[in-house]
């Protein structure tokens, strides 16, 4: 009886169950054919609103996508992911990839129209008779709805995860209903495409065209009929069926995949059975590369670095680019950036204690200055104790104490632009002088300058002083030209994130202690001699390109590390840069070139020339600074600038002593210091011959016959930077320039406020002058895939 009574009782709870299956039945009937219909309790207006704009994301907004980074010649450098995953299209994925999806995961695929109500049905009735959910109903196309809801809506919303994989009746209704308007937006076969480039395989491997690169070290269109049943598998549990975890179960996946394409006739029983003979045929555990530029090649780091911040300034933010599936193919010469770096590395060890060492190499050129080495002895990273650092030391501000002599070339050029000069011009040369600021008051007293080597000629002629460098002519030839007027020179030869940091290398404080650290560089030198010597702070990247401005006939363009970029779908993307100026006229810049011939020759770096049998024509510059805290070497060729700068970089500055092997000491036992021609110019040599070899030699420009001597060179168009462009207008009018045209150019400055101009200098009254005026703002670049910063993890399946 006892018996009878249990029988009695389990077909009851199955009548009930039966009967709740068909009360759900109707009503999930209901909410589809009558979405608005409140009584129900189940939707309304903004359920039904919800839907529509879910199914409007998913046939608009695209999965996120690695981009990539690649040197000149294509090969990538660093990835940048949030998601591991590519867009592969659907006639670059195998059809026997397709097939074995279909087979396991919806086999009435191509039959229903979102929803298998067949196996909705059946699905409910076995949940609801078992007591849980043990067996799933959800098509590929309801699998689509639910893992676009993790992985891309809701991927910085970790509830809107737990959301969009709950299992209740809400939920399959809504995915329901956005399945079924899907399929009426989406080909069958751009509905399995997308599906294929979305769900996860492994770990963070999503997406067909990752996996079959991480499984296989092939492509989604090679994939052979044993690995896409391998992968159709994995991809209903990829951690259960992690082929390098469990082998065992993840072969008995996939032998159930190949016999679901056979019972399905997608393949014949003799093809499936031959294909389950076969061992999973994995590579080795993969190592996913790190998304960014950490760990990458240590020649690449600072590069990598440097191309994200500038595609940052140009607009695009981190989510894009690791979420965009841009192809960044930047100007980085693989080549020349690993001779680079073992040239800087072979001067001073990565691991020396407190001293750096960086190469930065740019292109001359009219269009454009390409920037095709940033490197330094250290590495990017975070381990110090193995000589890395996470400070961009070649690009950033991060040289400190100066440059040193280098700077006299901004002295120079001002004074050249004014006729105050000419190569062959004497200048005062004392071996000491005292000199007065600009500005004193009956207390100022006067500073101390003298030259390192007693013996130079007084006065002594441009030409000689640029190879020799003494520091009394040029401290005279500043005051002469204006205080103002080298400031100005040295930002518009390229120095200009550089001048606009305080004398700490920071960006301006208004709570700072006193005017070094309140203003830019550019006006807290107005009474300062001592920048002509190079003392203060700067980017050896911009030093470089300083160098790149004089080589290209004084045509200024910032430095580039971007050949090309391109959306996920191959169209270009349009970045924002500012345009290319004429700083100063080419007659002055090929006068300074020609005018540093010598420094190789009979100058500061001869000695380093000849140990390297240096006999190409080349424009040097070297500099030292007055403790030799930081020295350095400027070398411009036709075809390549190059700034080699060997700089304190510890927490306890020590000046840099001249023998080898480099090191810092407060004594440096008793041996002088380092100078930039004894130690800087040696790495440049040691590079260059390796990266020009047996070509030509080129030769310099000739030097301007009118700036020979000291010469009136006419007028001269104000640099009107910085200002209003009303002021900057009315400066140039009333210096007799009135034809004034301006452009709009995207940037943060200020609105209205003038961040380019071309041409300035020596020009006639008649010359037009462009102005280039802010508006206030960068806006997004274009290309953006999910809007959301942020990860998830999700499941296909029911």
């Amino acid at each position: 009886m006892m018996t009878r009574s249990v029988t009695v009782v389990r077909v009851g709870n199955g009548l009930v169950k039966l009967v709740g299956l068909c009360l759900l039945a109707g009503v999930l009937v209901a909410g589809m054919l009558f979405p608005t219909v409140g009584a129900l309790g189940v939707v309304s207006n903004r359920a039904s609103d919800t839907v529509d704009a879910t199914s409007a994301d998913l046939v608009t907004t695209d999965p996120p996508l690695m981009s990539v980074i690649e040197d000149k010649n294509e090969k990538p450098i660093a990835y940048l992911y949030q998601q591991y995953r590519v867009n592969t299209p659907g006639d670059q994925i195998a059809p026997v990839m397709k097939a074995a999806i279909v087979a396991i995961e919806d086999r009435r695929f191509y039959q229903h129209s979102g929803v298998d109500w067949q196996g909705t049905f059946r699905a409910l009735l076995s949940n609801q008779v078992n007591g849980s959910a043990t067996q799933g109903a959800s098509t590929i196309t309801q699998q689509y709805v639910k893992n676009y809801q993790v992985l891309v809506a809701g991927r910085d919303d970790k509830s809107a995860q737990e959301q969009a994989q709950a299992q209740t009746v809400a939920r399959k209704l809504k995915e329901a209903r956005v399945a079924l308007q899907l399929e009426k937006k989406l080909s069958k076969d751009e509905i399995l495409t997308r599906y294929l480039n979305l769900v996860t395989f492994l770990g963070r491997v999503d997406g067909i065209g990752t996996a079959s690169q991480v499984f296989f070290n092939t492509t989604p269109d090679k994939l052979s009929l044993p690995q896409a049943a391998l992968l159709a598998g994995v991809v209903n549990n990829p951690v259960s069926f992690d082929p390098w975890q469990h082998p065992a179960a993840a072969k008995k996946r996939r032998d159930v995949v190949i016999d679901a394409m056979v019972s399905t006739g997608k393949i014949t029983t003799d093809l499936g059975e031959a294909a389950k003979k076969t061992d999973l045929g994995v590579g080795p555990e993969p190592q996913l590369p790190g998304s960014g530029c950490v760990g990458v090649a240590p020649e690449d780091g600072f590069y990598c670095d440097y191309v994200q911040g500038y595609l940052s300034q140009a607009g695009f933010t981190a989510d894009q680019l690791q979420t965009g599936g841009y192809v960044i193919r930047t100007n980085l010469d693989p080549d020349i950036s690993k001779v680079a770096k073992q040239a800087v590395e072979h001067n001073v060890p990565k691991t020396a204690n407190g001293i750096a060492n960086t190469m930065v190499i740019v292109k001359p050129g009219q269009q454009t200055h390409d920037l095709v080495a940033l490197v330094a002895n250290r590495d990017l990273g975070v381990d110090a104790a193995q000589g890395q650092t996470l400070t961009n030391l070649p690009a950033d501000v991060s040289d400190n104490f100066g440059a040193g002599s280098i700077y006299k070339l901004f002295t120079t050029a001002a004074a050249m632009e004014k006729g105050q000069v000419g190569l062959n011009t004497g200048i005062p040369n004392p071996k000491t002088q005292c000199f007065f600021p600009p500005i004193r008051y009956p207390d100022t007293k006067c500073h101390t300058v003298a030259n390192d080597d007693q013996t130079n000629p007084d006065p002594i002629t441009l030409h000689e002083a640029l190879a020799i460098s003494p520091n009394t002519s040029f401290t005279n030839l500043e005051l002469g030209a204006g205080m103002q007027s080298v400031l100005d020179m040295a930002s518009r030869l390229g120095m200009r994130n550089t001048m606009q940091t305080n004398q700490a290398g920071s960006a301006p404080d208004p709570n700072g202690a006193n005017e070094l650290t309140t203003k830019p560089q550019s006006q807290s030198f107005l009474n300062q001699p001592s920048f002509t010597l190079g003392v203060s702070p700067l980017s050896p990247l911009e030093l470089a390109n300083v160098g790149a401005t004089l080589a290209s006939g004084g045509v200024w363009c910032e430095p580039n590390p971007i050949a090309s970029v391109v959306d996920h779908t191959g169209k270009p993307v349009q970045i924002n840069t500012p345009p290319c100026e004429q700083v100063v006229n080419k007659a002055v810049a090929d006068t300074i070139m020609n005018g540093l011939k010598d420094d190789t020759i009979s100058g500061t770096s001869a000695a380093a020339a000849r140990n390297a049998h240096w006999t190409r024509p080349l424009a040097g510059k070297t500099g030292t600074t007055d403790t030799s805290e930081s020295v350095g070497f400027l070398g411009i060729l036709p075809n390549y600038s190059t700034s080699s700068l060997v700089f304190n970089d510890g927490s306890q500055p020590e000046p840099i002593c001249g023998t080898l092997p480099i090191r810092t000491s407060k004594s440096c036992g008793g041996n002088v210091g380092a100078f930039g021609g004894t130690i800087a110019a040696p790495p440049f040599f040691n590079a260059f011959n390796q990266i020009l070899g047996s070509s030509p030699p080129l030769q310099l420009p000739k030097a301007d016959p009118q700036y020979m001597d000291k010469n009136n060179h006419g007028p001269a168009i104000p640099y009107v930077v910085g200002r209003g462009v009303d002021d900057a207008t009315n400066v140039l009018k009333s210096a007799g320039y009135a034809g004034v045209q301006t452009a709009d150019f995207n940037s943060t400055a200020p609105k209205g406020t003038v961040v380019g101009q071309t041409p300035i200098g020596s020009a006639p009254h008649s010359q037009t002058v462009t102005l280039y005026v802010s508006t206030g703002f960068v806006p997004q670049a274009p290309g953006a895939t999910s809007p959301a910063p942020s990860s998830g993890a999700g499941t296909p399946g029911g």
